[in-house]
């Protein structure tokens, strides 16, 4: 009998296994409910419905507006304070990004339990403004995700190029134009997906900031919660092909500003 082998492929089986197990099989069941009626018979019925009804259409946009718009305000927010800290001479700076990431080990309902009491102290009603509360809850949540990131590029930043550009004449306003902020694209477009792809499903932060409007996550939640596997699934279907083209989209973005060296 022949002594078993052992190669480096082999340690490959167990992470082949665990995708099958948990990525390929659920995605098989999402797209067999999402592509079958009540009957399990194949039917396009609940893509048409989607499709067709103003109110799925209206969650979708909104779920979208949600998630651009805390993408921004997070990147406004999250990129002066990356470039301060990559830049900076500061002795503790990894002190200060230890602060930022500190929220993070908080428990999740904790931290949005008290940013609605302060919410709640500073407009006495969150009904009146649910849309600028989620913003800020989503911001609240998910800045350090760009922080982090875009930190880590600038930080990585060869200090070479802007002496180069210095010694070519080049102010610090052009320097950062030309140089600096083209460089720091990948760590831009990695906190913007980041940020993004979770902003548009996570309807805890609606729910517990009394905002009873529906996204993407939560109309999901409804439908399964219901039992109604086809019209979950398909809607799951929807919010994984948008997932994915935004992935492809930064993706070559970013392939494409590293080969050009992200300058010029």
């Amino acid at each position: 009998m022949k002594g078993f082998n052992f190669s480096r492929k082999h340690l490959g089986i167990p992470y082949g296994m665990f995708l099958t197990l948990f990525v390929a099989a659920p995605l098989f069941v999402i797209i067999y409910y999402a592509f079958t009626n009540g009957e399990g018979k194949p039917s396009l019925e609940n893509f048409t419905g989607f499709f067709t009804s103003p109110n799925t259409i209206g969650t979708l946009f909104y779920s979208l507006s949600i998630a651009v718009v805390t993408s921004i305000v997070c990147l406004l927010l999250a990129y002066p304070v990356a470039y301060i800290l990559a830049r900076s001479r500061f002795k503790q700076k990894s002190v200060i990004v230890v602060m930022f990431v500190l929220p993070m080990w908080i428990n999740f309902t904790l931290r949005i339990t008290a940013l609605k009491e302060i919410l709640t102290l500073i407009e006495g009603n969150l009904a009146f403004h649910p849309f600028l509360n989620t913003i800020i809850g989503m911001t609240y949540d998910f800045l350090p995700f760009m922080i982090l990131p875009m930190y880590t590029t600038l930080l990585k930043l060869d200090g070479s190029l802007l002496e180069a550009a210095s010694d070519l004449g080049a102010g610090r306003f052009q320097t950062f134009i030309k140089v600096t902020l083209p460089l720091s694209v990948p760590g831009i477009v990695s906190g913007l997906v980041m940020v993004f792809l979770p902003a548009m499903t996570n309807y805890v932060v609606l729910d517990m900031l009394y905002n009873s409007t529906y996204i993407m996550g939560s109309l999901i939640g409804s439908y399964f919660s219901a039992y109604d596997w086809h019209n979950g699934s398909m809607i799951s279907l929807i919010l994984l092909i948008i997932i994915l083209v935004f992935t492809l989209v930064t993706n070559k973005y970013t392939d494409d500003d590293t080969s050009r060296g992200g300058i010029l």
